[in-house]
């Protein structure tokens, strides 16, 4: 078998699974969409109730909520790595944008030759990433609240409005921590205060509901975590490489789960396991509610119809006595998938850097590519070092694979005789070809079976660098200035179609013309693929084919210089 052409196949392959996955997120089968969109309004529906996960059998009161339906004014929050909008009506994160990571990012080298041409700079937009956001069509929120038991006076959720000391708050320099308390009570001696704090450098926000009761009466009740959410497109999405986006929960007994919008749909999630998380995730960017770790809580979500979708977890049931004050904690997590940050916040949540079932093998590459660029500096080049260390580590098994093929081409135009020879008898032609493979000593698959093993080495690097936010708007060198962004030039598509071509080159031809005519397309077919692909990809590629070209030719040459007949006189 033809190495080259079993590795075409198998790339042809990847992109073909790629665009079926493409078409079925843009035309395959879409959660059920009301025919008429409420707002999300003061109504059990968007509450938690015990479900089949819950342990505990004592009812809770989501019908008694707190009556108040006007909106609350907006807290702004201002940190080293967040812009923050907190609506005092239920304390909700409306609005969170990361500073540090805007939508667009300018690339010098293409306005400077803009410029030149007599053109104004290339329209980017530079806002930061909204994570959070209000918008109706792009609604993503992240709730808490109490819920009380039947028993018990009803406490602040979401929908309760909660009074704020001032209405703006920033970091300042030299601070390490910001504060952000907001209090509620029902005049009937129990407060509630819902206490946010900030940390520099930290994407992970602390929550603590301390529960004041004056009153005469015990209070019982739960904490819960949720996020509100409709379903997220990326705007900026390439067709040709789609990321998981939607819900996520981790814990002891299953591990990581997705759980997507249309799961959702269908069925109410209803799990208990002690810690874990729920989160909700897209390409990069990751939204995490963790409870405590030491805790029994309950994972769930829900569909509120008109195209909204709940993912939370609530606490064990907990009782105040009369004259006692409790506290009720959680973490929020909201930024980049950034792994070593993932790791320290809860167990699991680094998986959200979604792998698929290479995960095990990808992680040792991400870290190879974090050990590299720790030297470097540069992530251009991490790339670079990582597809020679692999190159390196698969060297044998390349070897052999290219001194098959070199023996494949040997006994090509033997091959072409036997062909012309017995053309109008295909069964004898195999016969004396197989006769031949074993007089020569040429095994037809050794080509093949050492690239086989490589395989899932090759489809985890893919995953890496698309999965990777580190490489997001990291510049490489020159005009590539964005190794998440394909070419601006395609001057990096049309180089691995060079490489390609001269790999092609190195490899014996298919002795069927009409097989031949196909193979000589692939350059041309991948090159236009290429053009879409985010530049690392593009250069991986380049430098794995040409790594390969430089082995490839070596070997070749050695054997059919080694083996050739010496010329007599």
């Amino acid at each position: 078998m033809d190495n080259i052409r079993f590795v075409l196949i198998m790339a042809f392959a990847m992109l073909s699974i790629l665009l079926w996955q493409a078409w079925q997120l843009d035309y395959g089968p879409k959660p059920p969409i009301s025919a008429i969109e409420q707002p999300i309004v003061n109504t059990k529906a968007d509450l938690p109730t015990e479900g089949a996960g819950a342990a505990s059998t004592e009812p809770m009161n989501p019908a008694l909520p707190i009556v108040e339906t006007t909106t609350g004014q907006l807290i702004t929050v201002k940190t080293d790595v967040f812009n923050v909008e907190i609506d005092t009506q239920g304390g909700t994160l409306v609005n969170l944008d990361l500073i540090k990571y805007p939508v667009d990012k300018k690339n010098t080298a293409v306005n400077s030759i803009r410029n030149k041409l007599g053109f104004s700079d290339s329209e980017k937009n530079l806002t930061p990433i909204r994570l959070f956001n209000n918008r109706a069509e792009d609604l993503f929120l992240a709730q808490s609240g109490l819920i009380s038991s039947n028993d018990s006076a009803a406490a602040a959720n979401h929908h309760s409005v909660f009074a704020t000391p001032q209405q703006t708050y920033a970091l300042a320099e030299g601070q390490n921590t910001l504060e952000v308390p907001l209090t509620w009570t029902d005049n009937q001696g129990l407060v509630v205060t819902k206490l946010f704090t900030f940390t520099r450098g930290d994407y992970a926000i602390n929550l603590e509901q301390k529960i004041s009761n004056k009153s005469q009466k015990p209070w019982s009740g739960r904490q819960y975590t949720q996020f509100v959410r409709t379903p997220y497109v990326d705007p900026a999405g390439n067709s040709f490489i789609r990321t998981y986006a939607g819900g996520v929960v981790y814990t002891e007994e299953n591990k990581y789960q997705k759980v997507k919008f249309e799961d959702m749909a269908d069925e109410d999630l209803a799990l208990t396991t002690t810690g874990g998380w729920s989160a909700m995730i897209q390409h990069y960017f990751a939204s995490a509610w963790v409870p405590p770790v030491d805790q029994e809580n309950h994972l769930y979500t829900k569909a509120l119809g008109a195209d909204k979708f709940v993912i939370g977890s609530y606490s064990p049931n907990i009782s105040v006595a009369p004259n006692t004050d409790a506290q009720l904690k959680a973490q929020l997590f909201a930024g980049p998938k950034i792994q070593p940050l993932l790791q320290k916040v809860a167990k699991g949540l680094d998986l959200t850097v979604d792998y698929g079932w290479l995960t095990i093998i990808a992680k040792y590459i991400y870290q190879l590519l974090n050990f590299i660029h720790d030297y470097i500096g540069n992530w251009g080049f991490s790339i670079l070092g990582v597809t020679l260390c692999i190159k390196l580590l698969f060297f044998p098994l390349s070897a052999a694979s290219y001194k098959s093929m070199a023996k494949m081409r040997k006994i090509q135009p033997k091959l072409k005789e036997l062909q012309d020879r017995y053309k109008d008898d295909k069964p004898l032609f195999n016969q004396k070809m197989m006769a031949m493979y074993k007089e020569e000593g040429v095994n037809p698959l050794g080509g093949c079976l050492p690239v086989l093993v490589q395989i899932p080495v090759f489809i985890s690097l893919y995953w890496v660098l698309v999965e990777t936010v580190e490489l997001r708007q990291a510049p490489f060198a020159l005009w590539i200035q964005d190794l998440s962004a394909q070419d601006p030039y395609y001057i990096l598509p049309i180089l691995y179609g060079i490489t390609m071509k001269i790999q092609q080159g190195l490899n014996p031809a298919p002795i069927d013309p009409i097989q031949a005519k196909i193979m000589k397309m692939f350059p041309i077919v991948f090159t236009f693929f290429f053009l879409f692909f985010p530049a690392g990809l593009v250069l991986y590629w380049i430098m794995n084919n040409t790594l390969s070209i430089i082995q490839q030719w070596y070997i070749t040459k050695h054997i059919v210089g080694e083996e050739k007949t010496p010329v007599t006189h």
